[in-house]
């Protein structure tokens, strides 16, 4: 069955297709692909479904994360998209790749461990709102979040992807491919807040030439001064007027 899948182009198969491919019980199909799991031939990412592992990926025990996410959401039926350091990777930060892969998604869903791979999910509102793009994979294509996109969930999810030393070093090495209208688009699908920071880290990294639509949209709505590091001290620290940020935070991106 599996031979025939992989011949025919198919990489990902649920437990009732194997059922009914092998016309067994759920049963004797359940100990089919456990002995197929074992030997690392399939792999179990979710319940339900499999994915076909080539030799090459037989050590990892699983396929890498971006080959198979795309199929399993589809096969759920959710949105999702690749996002903070790893839709990063795809513009070019190489070299701050996570350790797991990280995936953006409407609700919380629990972490997938599948062999030595690990997906990690983040909720974010409004996510059918989110600007993506599509990149190629040997099995197809995954869904990343546009560059622009990228800065700013990386903004907002700061705390999970190593703080805003980190966020403003992966900032400096995206600012070239940022379109400042775009940029825009993307920062309005997200809470103000995130605008404020993200414009004032851009500038940090010396990309004023990335900020100006951003400076004039966050003007025309921010009403409140908005802290840079919402859990430290409110009080004390310099004020930015540009982005009405309270700067209560130092920023050493690695440059």
């Amino acid at each position: 069955m599996v031979d025939n899948l992989a011949a025919g182009g198919r990489h990902h198969f649920t437990s009732r297709e194997a059922q009914a491919s092998l016309g067994i019980s759920p049963a004797a199909a359940r100990n089919a692909l456990n002995r197929l799991s074992k030997k690392n031939f399939v792999a179990s990412p979710a319940r339900g479904f499999y994915v076909i592992v080539p030799p090459e990926y037989r050590r990892l025990g699983c396929l890498p994360a971006d080959q198979f996410v795309p199929a399993l959401f589809e096969h759920l039926g959710l949105r999702y998209y690749a996002g903070l350091l790893s839709a990063a990777q795809y513009y070019g930060a190489a070299h701050h790749r996570p350790q797991e892969f990280q995936v953006v998604v409407a609700r919380n869903r629990r972490r997938i461990t599948c062999g030595e791979i690990r997906v990690a999910f983040f909720a974010r509102k409004r996510i059918a709102e989110v600007p993506v793009e599509r990149f190629n994979t040997p099995r197809g294509t995954v869904l990343v979040s546009t560059v622009e996109a990228t800065a700013v969930d990386l903004v907002g999810y700061a705390n999970h992807v190593g703080g805003f030393d980190q966020v403003a070093t992966v900032l400096a090495e995206l600012a070239e491919q940022i379109d400042s209208a775009r940029l825009v688009a993307a920062a309005e699908t997200a809470p103000l807040s995130w605008a404020q920071r993200l414009g004032y880290l851009l500038e940090r990294v010396g990309a004023d030439d990335k900020t100006g639509e951003l400076k004039a949209y966050v003007q025309g709505a921010a009403r409140d001064l908005t802290p840079l590091l919402a859990r430290a001290s409110h009080t004390g620290g310099s004020r930015s007027p540009d982005w009405k940020l309270l700067v209560n935070a130092t920023v050493e991106p690695d440059l």
